[in-house]
């Protein structure tokens, strides 16, 4: 019981000494804090992405969906891939056009682009609103490691009350670059925690290859889709592998990760090193699947990796695992608290409240705003049930839908305000609808394909019969991607002249 305990103090005290130790680097300023003034490496880059894209939903809800629903999540090794190349293509352009233009959030990007007020707030709305539900799940899912490991000696609302005490305290004095930092050592116990977690728990049914037979043989119906409950085909393999990885890079903490990068290059390795990444989730399907054999009928899936470990691991390796999946949750829910706190100081506060605050005031606001959106994730963590899978891919469903008003805004010249405007809110009323409504998704594809298929319809119809009558913005623009084209892809580069201006955004 003493080492257990150990493993969780090292846990909680190993963060604070690197927001300690980052703290001494930073700059008072709020594009150090925000964006470690865009000069992020390259190893940190990758740590901090993967770690902030792997989260209890990946830890404690791959497990729970072989366990209960079949093979539908082996989609995972296709959206990393999907994520990584969306970070390579989206994500460099969206990086070139931040350092060019000064932005730090979604709605810098696409409040210039679109030029509109009413999208500006729309998208920093959205960001808000759907990023809270899935940074709740990261403390529902690393507090209950963190009881379990504890074997009850520290109960859940205490739990929860101590991972995001300890993100408060280093994000609060390290910004982003204690984030990324820690972010390194959380993304090396997450993948470790998984892959030994699966392979240890099925050697207690043989091994790998027993456990498939024994599957075979006992539970065939949890090998092929649709699964043993007959419900998750090929449209929820199709669903999740669009919503998951589309969700999750349009979150308000991966654009801070494009925006942080210190050369374009570095963009270039993401969709090979997040594609290696993903052979984690073999360990989700050794896991999962020695469950059904183990554990069958366990009320709360997403207990259940918990559950074999401290049934058959020695108990100290059990507390090392679970603290690599709590690891995942404050790996992500340290970016996300980070990331509400940059759009309500920068998208609201900055813009709306006061305009002329200095640097050190920014910088403050988006401390107080820690404070007060963990509250929030704390008493929902408390008050809101679900199952971990289920609030995740809702969530995601919604912030995916900011995907088409951003891809026009780095491609298309076309591209109009109105449209995407009328694009966002359709997708998301969709969505809504379709997930806590009356409203049923057809043909088994999740709310969140048929929220996409409305908004893209909308944008791109609307573009096309609208005309856009800010010809100096649209122009600044495609000068500013004939200079990206310049520099990354001068094969292709047009005459465009470069932009010459430097000044910050807020003028564009």
């Amino acid at each position: 019981m003493s080492g257990s305990l150990l493993i969780i103090a090292a846990f909680m005290i190993i963060p604070l000494i690197v927001g300690v130790v980052s703290a001494r680097q930073s700059q008072a300023t709020s594009e150090d804090f925000f964006v470690q003034g865009r000069a992020m490496g390259s190893i940190a880059v990758f740590f901090t992405v993967a770690a902030t894209w792997w989260s209890a939903f990946a830890f404690l809800g791959s497990n729970a969906t072989f366990y209960t629903n079949g093979p539908v999540f082996l989609t995972a090794l296709a959206w990393n891939l999907l994520f990584g190349f969306m970070y390579y293509w989206i994500g460099k352009r969206v990086w070139f056009l931040g350092k060019r233009f000064d932005y730090l959030t979604p709605s810098d990007l696409m409040g210039d682009f679109y030029n509109s007020e009413a999208l500006r707030l729309t998208v920093a709305a959205i960001t808000l609103i759907f990023t809270v539900p899935y940074l709740q799940i990261q403390l529902t899912g690393g507090a209950y490691l963190i009881e379990v490991a504890s074997n009850g000696l520290i109960p859940f609302w205490l739990a929860a009350l101590l991972f995001y005490f300890i993100i408060i305290i280093y994000v609060w004095i390290g910004g982003i670059r204690a984030i990324a930092w820690t972010d390194v050592i959380y993304g090396a116990l997450l993948f470790f925690g998984m892959m030994y977690a699966g392979y240890y728990i099925s050697t207690q049914v043989g091994g790998p290859v027993a456990l498939f037979s024994q599957l075979q043989q006992s539970s065939p119906e949890h090998l092929t889709l649709p699964g043993p409950n007959g419900t998750m085909g090929y449209p929820m393999w199709f669903s999740l592998f669009v919503v998951t990885a589309i969700g999750a890079f349009m979150g308000p903490q991966i654009w801070l990760r494009m925006y942080s990068v210190k050369h374009g290059k570095l963009f270039n390795l993401m969709p090979f090193l997040l594609g290696l990444a993903a052979f984690a989730y073999v360990g989700s399907v050794l896991s999962g699947y020695s469950g059904v054999l183990l554990e069958p009928g366990v009320d709360n899936p997403d207990q259940i990796l918990p559950i074999m470990l401290m049934e058959y691991a020695p108990y100290l390796l059990a507390s090392l695992i679970m603290a690599a999946g709590a690891s995942a949750a404050m790996s992500t829910a340290n970016s996300q608290i980070h990331a509400v706190s940059t759009i309500v100081t920068m998208d609201i506060y900055k813009r709306y409240v006061n305009r002329d605050a200095s640097q050190a005031r920014i910088v403050t606001i988006g401390r107080y705003s820690l404070v007060g959106f963990s509250l929030a994730a704390y008493i929902m963590a408390l008050a809101v049930p679900g199952v971990l899978v289920t609030i995740g891919i809702a969530a995601l469903a919604g912030t995916a839908q900011l995907i088409v008003p951003t891809v026009g805004a780095i491609t298309w010249k076309r591209a109009h305000p109105t449209a995407a405007l009328v694009g966002l809110l359709g997708g998301v009323a969709c969505v809504l609808l379709m997930t806590f409504g009356p409203l049923a998704a057809p043909f088994g594809f999740h709310a969140g394909v048929w929220g996409l298929l409305l908004n893209v319809a909308l944008f791109v119809s609307l573009s096309v019969v609208l005309k856009r009558r800010d010809a100096d913005v649209v122009t600044r623009f495609e000068r500013a991607r004939g200079e990206y084209d310049a520099e990354y892809h001068p094969e292709r580069a047009n005459d465009t002249p470069a932009v010459s201006e430097t000044a910050g955004h807020r003028g564009l």
